[in-house]
């Protein structure tokens, strides 16, 4: 069994606990984070002996041999390279870095050490996201004309909302688009089986001030009336709220992608459409146990979860029966399911191709991103 240490343990580190949990495939050893009361809280609660305030302390830990970063955007290169320099197996939250850069040098330095770096682009493995994988490569749809969607959020809507996320020198010079543009691209990509080859992008930031509040403010949050008694500082905001990007890829596939975090409604719409000379599909996160499939001679169709329907790979990643809803805490199980199981079998030594994200994918999404940023700095389409 392998033994695991999780660094940052806001929002998605105990998410990365309890889908690890529930693989059981790897003991989770050791927590840290600089919020002491927090690592101890969550270590209290998911039964993990070990606690640091330090994150260094944690990875001079022998028993370790993987590491999660689930850290701000910030730190991940700084933290993935210290822990592949001692000789762990990483699992990084996307973006891997803030800049292509230094996600090819974790890249590189992952192959030198000869360990597994994961890029923890999740979204992928909803099992009707798999399924239109399989319907796309298998010629389900024909020769793919199009691929297109959007990724809406409201969490971001009013100038009272504030998180980390916001301040480009903790997340990076990209947020919206680098937050969650980066999981519909790695899922469009994974999908077609094609790399967008360029682009032209517009971004937009409506609110440029907004008021931090100078009590603590947690991400999600229910947000906060402006007329609520409470003392706010303005900051100046010089990341995207939106991005409206135009993208072609391999083989003649034309896209376009709306991404927002200031759409009221929308609390997590992650939504595409593939359209084939054959046939089309559609999926959203908001209700992921649907797909809807296109004709333009029958009657369209709508595919409910159930592992008995589902084709080749797509299976196996579906743990439940039809009519059993699964969702996003799946997701990262599958993923992890999928990691832990590559390295019990050492599947590096036995020149066996990771079927995960790996740090590779997370260095392309960084390059998609600066070349998006690139494109509306310039106003004009930029090649990949």
């Amino acid at each position: 069994m392998m033994k695991t240490g999780i660094i940052g343990l806001g929002f998605i580190g105990p998410a990365h606990m309890e889908a690890l949990l529930r693989t059981g495939l790897s003991q989770i050893v050791a927590v840290a984070d600089t919020n002491e009361q927090l690592a101890r809280s969550c270590a209290a609660k998911f039964n993990v002996p070990e606690v640091y305030s330090d994150y260094r302390q944690l990875l001079q830990n022998p028993e370790i041999n993987v590491v999660h970063i689930c850290t701000p955007n910030y730190l991940h290169y700084e933290i993935a390279k210290a822990a592949l320099e001692a000789g762990k197996h990483v699992v990084c939250e996307k973006p891997l870095a803030i800049c292509s850069k230094q996600a090819e040098e974790l890249m590189r330095l992952a192959e030198e050490k000869g360990l597994t770096g994961v890029t923890s682009f999740n979204l992928r493995y909803y099992p009707l996201v798999q399924q239109a994988r399989e319907m796309v490569q298998t010629g389900k749809l024909g020769r793919l004309y199009a691929y297109h969607g959007s990724y809406l959020q409201d969490w971001l809507l009013y100038d009272t909302d504030y998180s980390w996320r916001l301040d480009s020198k903790v997340s990076g010079p990209s947020r919206a688009v680098a937050d969650i543009g980066s999981h519909w691209f790695d899922m469009a990509c994974f999908i077609t089986g094609s790399r967008v080859t360029e682009l032209c992008a517009d971004l937009s930031t409506f609110l440029p001030v907004r008021k931090k509040s100078r009590t603590q403010c947690l991400t999600f949050q229910t947000p906060q009336s402006a007329n609520d008694p409470m003392e706010y500082e303005e900051i100046a905001i010089d990341t995207e709220d939106f991005a409206t990007i135009l993208f072609r890829m391999e083989n003649g596939i034309r896209g376009s992608l709306t991404i927002s975090q200031v759409s009221a409604g929308r609390k997590n719409f992650l939504q595409f459409e593939a359209d084939g000379a054959e046939s089309a599909l559609s999926w959203n996160s908001e209700q992921p146990n649907r797909l809807w499939i296109g004709h333009r001679d029958q009657c369209n169709e709508e595919m409910i979860k159930d592992p008995g329907l589902l084709q080749g790979q797509a299976r196996k990643f579906a743990s439940y029966p039809g009519g059993h809803a699964e969702g996003f805490p799946d997701t990262s199980k599958q993923l992890l399911e999928q990691v832990y199981s590559y390295l019990a079998e050492d599947g590096r030594r036995h020149g066996i191709k990771p079927q995960f994200p790996t740090f590779a994918d997370g260095w392309q999404e960084a390059r998609l991103c600066e070349a998006i940023l690139e494109s509306s700095q310039q106003r004009r389409w930029i090649q990949l």
